[in-house]
Parts: structure tokens; C-alpha cells; sequence
């Protein structure tokens, strides 16, 4: 089973950037899909973005399609989440969780593993 950590949460002003990193420990030698999920207070966990094996193929919710990036550096066993734009709306806890697919998955319920969490918090 692969750990996950995630760091790089904090407090922005809409508008502005962050980047969220997911690092990897454990059997990170077997392919894996990497998802990035997020939960609003009061709300449901939400799908964000994922990202295939080998990083070819990428899958994100509308919402934040054309604003967040999602990539993988596999020799740092590290996955990334770069988010511009940012907005009030994005405020949540992100997760990033790891699934034994080689493809994309979308699912929260594919995924076996899951990080603690980083608090993203936009203010207007």
C-alpha cells in the first residue's frame, strides 16, 4: 500500500496561487493513479482533478478546469496539484489519494489509500 502526505495548503487572497504536493512512500514502485479531492465545511467531498500512471493522461472537475494543473514527478514519487485563480469557493480541506489503476480514476470509492489532508483557505 502507498502513504500519501500532502503539504502546501494556506491562506491566499482570491486571485492568487498555490501549489499542493502529495508525496508518496510505501510500494510506490507499483503504477498507480493519483487523485486530488477536496471538503468544504457542511459539504460533501468533492473529485478536484486526477492523473494516470505515467502522468499522459489527466481528468478535472469543470469547476476548476483551465485554473488548477495537476502533474507527477514518479522519481520523486511526488504528485502536484498547482492551482491559479484561486477563489473564495476553492476554501477547503484537499486530499490527495492514491488508486491501484493505471488510468485515470474519478471515484472516490477506487481509491485505497488517502493523506491527512491541507487546509486551503482563499479569502475575497
Amino acid at each position: 500500500q502507498v502513504q500519501l502526505v500532502e503539504s502546501g495548503g494556506g491562506l491566499v487572497q482570491a486571485g492568487g496561487s498555490l501549489r499542493l504536493s502529495c508525496a508518496a512512500s510505501g510500494r510506490t514502485n507499483s503504477r498507480y493513479a493519483v487523485g486530488w479531492f477536496r471538503q468544504a465545511p457542511g459539504k460533501e467531498r468533492e473529485f478536484v482533478a486526477t492523473i494516470n500512471w505515467n502522468g499522459v493522461g489527466t481528468y478535472y472537475a469543470d469547476s476548476v478546469k483551465g485554473r488548477f494543473t495537476i502533474s507527477r514527478d514518479n522519481n520523486r514519487n511526488t504528485v502536484y496539484l498547482q492551482m491559479n485563480g484561486l477563489r473564495p469557493e476553492d476554501t477547503a480541506v484537499y486530499y490527495c489519494a492514491a488508486a491501484r489503476y493505471t488510468g485515470v480514476v474519478l471515484t472516490a470509492r477506487d481509491y485505497d489509500s488517502w493523506g491527512q489532508g491541507t487546509q486551503v483557505t482563499v479569502s475575497s
